[in-house]
């Protein structure tokens, strides 16, 4: 009998047994069901009704809350690193252009076709690459292969006895390898070669009746010929102690010009020392005279400037008296001959005169025109823009003669030419004019943009507006070649070629001489070569060193940064 009363029995007396009631009906009461005895409901497992053994618990995974930043941070390390490489990413994008211009720049410095001037050699083409890509590693890589494939050519040649040939690949290889222990031995066995077939005593004989006579500079001066031997016999005692009288007597005529104020006799004096003696005692000293020298004309020269561009805005270009653009800048070389500002200040000058001389054509002012174009030839006689303008007061065609006569002398046959009638160009003619213009393009291409005489785009542009001075392909292939300089120039530079660079900054002073961006290139310039001294001071290459800082002085003579590699020449470090 069960001894728990019902406690639904509510007649029965005696204890009630507690309860826990519908926990399931907190919220409310609910209906319940037959079954339902007020107790919460237990369900009991499977497993444990068939007596088998209880699973093992489960347990959640732990959770690793790390593993977010750290995944963050990896995705902004990542992302980090593909902006800041995004250019050398970019680099590794195929560019078609330039990898067909390495592929055939390998393939002719395979076939050993290293330079040239038909821009299908080696050097032309790394050189094309560099100016598309300048830190390209290819283009890099392929010039100083070709600098080391031109010093194995000029080895060759100097062991077969071809000197010219020997003397020419040294130089291709010293432009594109700056220097090194290869050229400078290369440049001692040629000097060898060259000076075996005069013997060593007789060239030290003339050294000394050059100096006897005062000769000291040029080709065939003392100092030359002193150098020429110790190239041969660098322990010749005979030459050393010649080389060093030269050097005093270069140091005194120095003093001297000082003493005069003959700034730029004085310059070109100590730079030739220089060359010469780059460790030579008085150097210093002499550097210091001129800087102090340049301290006292500084004012003068800048005034003088300044006044000619006031002038030049004023329109007061030439005229009588001395407060005419002209007049002042003139003045400004006379202190300092290569003063940047004051040459690119009279091809001003020279450009406005031309402007004037076209305003008298547009008037059929033809007389005026020529005596404006006249002045102007006199200040810049390459001008492209001179030359333009003489074609358009020529107004057709000209015999050859008739145009070199009519630009140097303009006489009054050239005067009574302008005005004639020309009949249209025959068959032949219009062959020729083709043909010449083509040529001129070939040459402006090649960068023959001022040389060889004849043969330059200049004179080619020239000869073809000489047969027709109307044709517009002559008149615009003239009239671009500054632009086209300048553009060479950038790619000589970014070459590293710094001689054709040299040679179209010479191109652009002949063509536009008051051309704006020229003070911007001679620093560019002067400073490659500045880059070229101190790299050769780290491999120990003096002499060649010399050379690189005098030719960054005639660029930017005040340049701090050349004092003091200048300092590092002489003392040797």
């Amino acid at each position: 009998m069960n001894g728990r009363k019902d406690q639904h029995d509510h007649g029965s007396s005696g204890r009630t047994e507690p309860t826990l009631g519908n926990l399931d009906n907190l919220d409310g009461p609910a209906p319940k069901s037959r079954d339902d005895d007020g107790l919460p409901t237990f369900t009991l497992d499977p497993d444990l009704r068939r007596g088998g053994s209880s699973r093992p618990p489960v347990h959640r995974p732990k959770r690793r809350g790390w593993l977010v930043p750290v995944v963050v941070l990896i995705a902004i390390g990542v992302g980090t690193s593909l902006w800041i490489g995004q250019d050398r990413l970019r680099g590794l994008v195929p560019n078609t252009e330039l990898d067909g211009i390495l592929g055939r720049a390998e393939t002719a410095l395979q076939q050993g076709h290293l330079d040239g001037n038909d821009g299908s050699s080696a050097r032309e083409l790394f050189e094309a690459a560099r100016a598309l890509q300048p830190d390209n590693d290819r283009a890099r890589d392929g010039l100083r292969n070709v600098g080391q494939a031109e010093i194995a050519r000029a080895d060759a040649a100097l062991q077969a006895g071809k000197l010219d040939d020997a003397d020419q690949a040294l130089t291709a290889a010293r432009e594109l390898l700056g220097g090194g222990s290869d050229v400078d031995r290369l440049s001692q066995s040629l000097a060898a070669a060259r000076n075996g077939k005069v013997p060593t005593d007789h060239l030290v004989e003339q050294a000394q009746q050059a100096f006897d006579a005062g000769k000291l500079q040029g080709d065939d001066g003392a100092g030359e010929l002193y150098r020429r031997v110790l190239a041969a016999d660098p322990n010749n005692a005979v030459a050393k102690h010649g080389l060093e009288q030269v050097g005093d007597a270069l140091a005194g005529q120095a003093h001297k010009a000082l003493d005069a104020g003959d700034r730029a006799t004085a310059s070109a004096l100590v730079d030739r020392l220089a060359v010469l003696l780059p460790n030579y005692g008085e150097l210093p000293a002499l550097r210091a005279a001129l800087v102090q020298v340049n301290q006292q004309d500084n004012s003068a020269l800048t005034d003088a400037v300044k006044q000619g561009q006031n002038a030049l805005r004023d329109g007061r270009i030439v005229g009588a008296g001395d407060d005419t653009a002209l007049a002042h800048f003139k003045a400004a070389l006379a202190i300092d001959p290569d003063n940047g500002d004051a040459k690119a200040g009279m091809g001003q000058v020279a450009q406005a005169l031309i402007v004037q001389a076209n305003a008298a054509l547009d008037n059929a002012d033809n007389t005026h025109a020529r005596q404006l174009l006249d002045q102007a030839a006199t200040i810049a006689p390459h001008s492209a823009d001179l030359a333009a303008a003489r074609a358009r007061l020529g107004g057709g065609r000209k015999s050859n003669a008739a145009q070199v006569a009519n630009d140097i002398a303009g006489d009054a046959a050239a005067d009574n030419d302008d005005n004639l009638q020309h009949p249209p160009l025959t068959p032949q003619q219009s062959a020729e004019l083709a043909r010449t213009v083509q040529r001129a393009d070939a040459a402006a291409r090649q960068g023959n943009l001022m040389l060889p005489p004849g043969e330059s785009a200049y004179d080619l542009y020239r000869q073809a507006l000489a047969l027709d001075g109307n044709n517009e392909a002559a008149r615009h292939g003239l009239e671009s070649l500054p632009t086209l300089a300048i553009n060479q120039f950038n790619q000589a530079l970014a070459s590293g070629n710094l001689g054709a660079a040299g040679n179209r900054l010479a191109d652009v002073a002949d063509l536009s001489p008051g051309n704006a961006n020229q003070g911007e290139l001679r620093l560019r310039l002067a400073g490659a070569w500045m880059d070229q001294a101190e790299q050769q001071l780290q491999n120990g290459d003096r002499a060649n060193a010399a050379q690189s800082l005098d030719s960054a002085r005639k660029l930017a003579p005040g340049n701090p940064r050349l004092a003091t590699l200048m300092a590092r020449l002489q003392s040797g470090g």
